[in-house]
């Protein structure tokens, strides 16, 4: 089983068609994202995806914080340039190691930012750097200025945005060529498609990277009532885990487990399989060998046309499945 390689944007960023995303092997501070955390098992999940060509990693200073990036330098000790790294910076981490809340994207900021992760990493460069959310008190032209200079300095390889409007994508592209894009995106979440910000990407050649692409767990199948979750898990507070979304959803999913059912495969790798079919990257997160191989095998699947259709019967565009994050949270995307 090979992965495909697939060019990320037109600067020259190749990978493969499927990424590893590693929020979960950390939690933050006392929150935990998916449960609870196994370093021993999450650094033998990063080892086996090299074997199976899938060496991509996503992370971010946020995870922790500091704590993802520091796991990941213990997993890739030796073999640095065998990965493809990508971090993000831009929820302000002040200096005493503490989450302030708010966005940063200041030049100050950035140069800041990326010292600490490449020390956490413990690299030298960076593969590809993102700005994690768009700070709307700092125009982007400052932000993508910095990170340019970070390009030139050769600390970064290649730009990255996340969350970001087609405006947003439109006038940091002008600054300096923007190499990725990552939203969350999913048969549940497909805002980017609704706006219109999947088209302006593939206008400038801009590659679309998707995160949560299994609807925050949802089109795993295996989240069957709110207890399934555990008691400190962060998706117990978002809409789309709550009463007036929950049921519904689990309706939705079990329409879609019938479909991967005839074609002998999971809910999860159907999911993942469509949103490859579109050319789209997804980087599922996983701390767990069994299931990165299961995601992995998804990289492979062929869906016919009408396998597409009938999923997107399912979950037409526009569907209210809720909102995956609380009010504070929506409100620093830049839709």
């Amino acid at each position: 089983m090979k992965l495909k390689q697939v060019k990320l944007g037109s600067q020259g960023l190749i990978v493969p068609n499927i990424g590893l995303g590693c929020m979960g092997m950390t939690g933050f501070g006392d929150v935990d994202t998916y449960g609870k955390t196994d370093e021993k098992e999450a650094i033998a999940t990063i080892h086996r995806s090299l074997e199976l060509g899938g060496n991509f990693l996503d992370t971010a200073d946020l995870y922790g914080p500091f704590k993802n990036e520091q796991l990941i330098a213990k997993a890739i000790e030796g073999k640095r340039d065998e990965y493809i790294i990508a971090t993000k910076f831009g929820w302000e981490i002040d200096d005493n190691d503490q989450i302030t809340w708010k966005i940063n994207g200041t030049k100050d900021y950035v140069k800041k930012s990326v010292e600490r992760s490449l020390k956490n990493l413990k690299t030298d460069y960076i593969d590809l750097y993102y700005m994690h959310r768009l700070d709307k008190n700092t125009p982007i032209e400052e932000t993508v200025g910095a990170m340019s200079e970070l390009v030139k300095e050769g600390k970064i390889g290649y730009i990255g945005l996340s969350e970001v409007s087609s405006e947003t994508v439109k006038r940091a592209h002008a600054v300096h060529p923007v190499s990725a894009v990552q939203s969350e995106y999913s048969l549940f979440e497909r805002t980017v498609e609704e706006k219109g910000v999947l088209n302006t990407l593939n206008e400038l050649g801009i590659g679309f990277v998707a995160y949560s692409p299994l609807g925050r767990g949802f089109l795993s199948g295996q989240i069957r009532t709110i207890d399934d979750l555990p008691e400190n898990d962060f998706r117990r507070g978002i809409p789309r885990f709550q009463e007036q979304h929950f049921y519904k959803n689990i309706e939705l999913v079990d329409a879609i487990e019938s479909l991967a059912n005839e074609k002998n495969i999971t809910s999860s790798q159907l999911a993942l399989a469509w949103i490859i079919s579109k050319g789209i990257l997804p980087i599922p997160g996983t701390k767990r060998r069994k299931y990165l191989e299961q995601n992995i095998e998804a990289a492979n699947i062929q869906l016919s046309d009408s396998d597409i259709h009938k999923l997107e019967s399912i979950i037409p565009l526009g569907t209210d499945t809720g909102a995956t994050y609380d009010e504070f949270g929506m409100g620093l995307l830049d839709y």
